[in-house]
């Protein structure tokens, strides 16, 4: 005879719908404020390589680098201080998708170049009324889908997951415990790393005099580490086994769309209202300063780079576990080894598809 459900299991279902509304909610306020500074700060990951490989520019690089050190700092504090467990992260468990990480980073990488943005950056132009930004929000999101759950997710389980190295017995993949180092020395690592992210910004002082790029560095650091808060600690059910996240913009997406066809038979959580709450940001931002104008593709060889992009993007990003945003922000500040692998691999193929476009 089947056992009956355990009793300390049994929670009122009213108890897990606040808790996912909480982390939809939170998430939403968090993406608003995200979403209104990148867009008032001009963050954009692509213009920043731009700037710095063909105008030897590197202020808006060396305020992203910013952002990653807030963020690490931030994931220290909340690990010190509070409940949150990063193991339930997709970023620091012992299995290190190396593969995933640096072929799904090249083509997100590529597609970022194709597009002129990331997925991140597409909600932020969005907001200001560019509908080839609404062409590939729809891309990305199927892309995502498709690589998460349907035909591209078959090619990528059994052509890069079988490469994937397991470091058990090791409990993690971030960077102090592959050093081996016990836990003041791995906080002091974790610490010498923000900083190092942050002196970048700070030690240069055409960025340390720049008040829009350093607020925008600062407010995005902070605002993942909120993220982090809302999910792990915030928002955490004891019966939800949810996993503990902060802003990432390419499985969201897919899940956005999801939610938007089948809101009656899918619960919002946090993905879904930080994707809304950026696009919230974005408009008011844009509003605000005079800047929304809608804008449609020139021609179709413009929408043909749009669609390519944003198909690549969805499927490296779902390969790599994330984005510019995803990995290169909110995994990098857990220092896991394969965040470091998928940020590598972003920019090496961002590289790449600006020769092809300009240089080749």
């Amino acid at each position: 005879m089947a056992a009956g459900p355990r009793p300390d299991r049994i929670v009122p279902m009213i108890d897990l719908l606040a808790a996912n509304l909480l982390r939809a909610l939170l998430g939403f306020l968090a993406g608003a404020a995200l979403g209104f500074a990148a867009r008032r700060g001009r963050f954009c990951t692509l213009g920043a390589i731009e700037d710095a490989v063909y105008a030897r520019d590197t202020r808006r690089l060396r305020a992203w680098a910013l952002a990653i050190g807030v963020a690490t700092a931030g994931v220290i504090a909340l690990s010190a201080g509070t409940d949150l467990d990063l193991s339930r992260t997709i970023y620091v468990g012992p299995r290190l998708d190396w593969a995933g990480a640096l072929v799904g980073g090249l083509l997100f990488g590529v597609g970022m170049a194709l597009v002129g943005t990331c997925g991140f950056g597409m909600l932020l132009r969005l907001g200001g009324g560019d509908l080839k930004a609404l062409l590939g929000f729809l891309v990305l999101g199927l892309s995502a889908l498709m690589a998460m759950r349907g035909l591209t997710g078959l090619a990528r389980i059994a052509l890069l997951d079988p490469l994937a190295v397991d470091l058990s017995p090791l409990p993690s993949q971030t960077l102090p415990v592959l050093l081996g180092l016990a836990p003041g020395a791995a906080t002091a690592l974790a610490l010498a790393v923000a900083g190092g992210f942050a002196s970048l910004a700070l030690a240069h002082e055409a960025t340390r005099t720049s008040r829009k790029l350093l607020a925008t560095g600062l407010a995005i650091g902070l605002l993942v580490t909120a993220g982090f808060a809302v999910t792990g600690v915030l928002g955490v059910d004891p019966f939800d086994d949810r996993r503990v996240e902060s802003f990432t913009f390419v499985a969201p997406l897919g899940e956005t769309l999801l939610w938007a066809a089948l809101a009656t038979g899918i619960a919002i959580d946090f993905p879904v209202g930080a994707t809304l709450g950026v696009l919230a940001g974005a408009v008011l931002a844009a509003r605000t300063a005079g800047e929304f104008f809608w804008e449609a593709p020139d021609d179709a060889r413009e929408v043909k780079r749009h669609v390519l992009g944003a198909f690549l993007m969805g499927t490296g990003g779902v390969a790599a576990l994330g984005c510019t945003i995803g990995q290169g922000v909110s995994g990098v500040a857990t220092l896991s080894i394969g965040s470091f692998l998928a940020l590598a691999a972003i920019f090496a193929g961002a590289r790449l598809g600006l020769w092809i476009l300009v240089e080749r």
